[in-house]
C-alpha cells in the first residue's frame, strides 16, 4: 500500500510536498500553521455538531406538536 488515504498521493510526492511546505513556511512557523489548522477543524467540528443538534431539536419540537393536535 505505497499511497496515502489523502487524494491518492503516493510517497514521493508527499516527500515533495513536505519539502516545499517547509521552504515556503520555514521550520519555526510549521508547528504554528499545524496549531491553527488544529484549531479551525476543532471549530468546524463543533459548528456542524451545533447544527445537527438545532436540526434534532427542531424536529423533536415538530413532532411533540403534531402529536399534540
Amino acid at each position: 500500500m505505497n499511497h496515502l488515504l489523502f487524494l491518492n498521493l503516493g510517497t514521493g510526492e508527499a516527500i515533495i510536498i513536505v519539502v516545499i511546505v517547509i521552504l515556503l513556511f520555514g521550520g519555526k512557523k510549521i508547528p504554528e500553521l499545524m496549531k491553527g489548522i488544529g484549531k479551525g477543524v476543532k471549530s468546524f467540528k463543533e459548528g456542524l455538531n451545533e447544527a445537527e443538534t438545532e436540526i434534532k431539536s427542531g424536529l423533536n419540537d415538530d413532532k411533540k406538536d403534531s402529536d399534540k393536535k
